[in-house]
């Protein structure tokens, strides 16, 4: 936290005004599993077959500049060169956050080293029967679990990465941070899911309204006296508390940019149709980044990731810093109104209500347009 500060700051001072906090370094989109809410995996076979080799990897690292590093994929274990890479970022002295389902995790974990840089980020979206379901694949929660004992056991930082998806009961969320707890994770991460074009099935995402309300009912399940340990999340508390609907954010892409096989992504990691940038440097400078954003764009107002938001939320801290405080020490409010919308700034309401609502926009025009 003190680095990631001090770097903050030192940007600040420095006058600029889109500065990246996490780089989004996407070296494969190959995987051993077919997640259902997953928009990487319909890619031809000659582009999943593609990497993002060391150089190239270590050279988006050094061109990015960020201090935190976060390698998704795809399954990043698959590559072969991937010790190699996140061995070249610890030694730049950046966090790396090395994200798996940890189904190879206990064949390549000797090709790493522990080390305060590095932390092993392993996927799991509840307990056993609900991850299982939402990796469309029986077993994984146990070898995810064993993984995570393994890593811990060779002192490994760990933490787990946690999407909810519709459907969520929010006490078994609760029951599942209890367990990841319990597990000796450092943090859970957490975000609602991107309703992905791509993904294969499109009925698992949450509304906007829905999504704040899960949370809300999620967080009201920790303070219940249960005496299982506190939950630790890998945000700060004014992401969780704009997660539960207290806080209006517009997204801050450019805080997450994303390097992948096609380089540049633009604008953010959870948009793959906008193009792709040759140098960071031409991806802060030429994307129209006016064009997107809740309210700006309809592809983006369903959105409530952390990987648009939290870079939002960590710098409306540093100029509220009594108010992120203060909602640290009390939590996530659970009750009472919640903060305004964004206004919309394009002109299909219906494409607006659609993204709150998570109802499709073609059922609402159909309706809309009357007899």
């Amino acid at each position: 936290m003190y680095k990631v500060a001090r770097y903050i700051a030192g940007r600040k001072l420095s006058g600029d005004k889109r500065y990246p906090l996490v780089l989004m370094l996407e070296p494969l989109f190959q995987c051993n599993l077919a997640c259902s809410g997953c928009g990487k995996i319909d890619y031809p076979k000659e582009i999943l077959q593609k990497r993002v080799g060391l150089e190239d990897a270590l050279r988006a690292v050094d061109e990015c500049g960020a201090p935190i590093i976060s390698i998704p994929g795809g399954e990043p274990l698959i590559h072969k060169e991937m010790p190699q890479i996140v061995a070249g970022i610890v030694a730049r002295k950046k966090f790396v956050y090395l994200c798996t389902n940890a189904i190879l995790l206990s064949k390549h974990i000797d090709e790493y080293k522990p080390s305060t840089y590095l932390t092993f980020s392993i996927h799991l979206d509840g307990n056993k029967d609900r991850h299982d379901e939402s990796v469309c694949q029986e077993g994984v929660f146990e070898k995810a679990v064993a993984a995570i004992k393994l890593a811990r056991d060779k002192g490994f930082r760990v933490t787990v990465n946690c999407t909810l998806f519709n459907g969520e009961d929010p006490d078994d969320v609760a029951e599942f941070f209890d367990t990841a707890m319990e597990l000796g994770v450092e943090g859970i991460t957490v975000s609602p899911g991107y309703s992905y074009h791509h993904a294969p099935r499109q009925d698992v995402f949450l509304g906007r309204n829905a999504s704040k309300q899960l949370f809300r009912n999620i967080f009201s399940r920790q303070r219940r006296p249960s005496g299982k340990p506190a939950w630790s999340f890998n945000h700060s508390a004014l992401f969780l508390d704009f997660l539960a609907g207290n806080q209006t954010y517009q997204c801050t892409p450019w805080s997450n940019p994303t390097y992948n096989i096609f380089g540049w992504q633009k604008p953010c990691y959870l948009l793959s149709d906008e193009g792709y940038a040759p140098t960071y440097k031409t991806l802060i400078e030429d994307t129209e980044w006016e064009k997107y954003g809740v309210g700006k764009n309809p592809r983006c107002d369903n959105c409530m990731a952390h990987c648009g938001f939290e870079g939002t939320a960590v710098n409306d801290a540093f100029s509220n810093p009594i108010k992120a405080l203060l909602t640290s020490l009390r939590g996530p409010r659970v009750a009472g109104p919640m903060a305004p919308e964004l206004p919309f700034e394009y002109t299909d309401g219906g494409a607006r209500f659609a993204a709150v609502t998570a109802i499709p926009v073609s059922d609402i025009k159909r309706v809309s347009r009357g007899p």
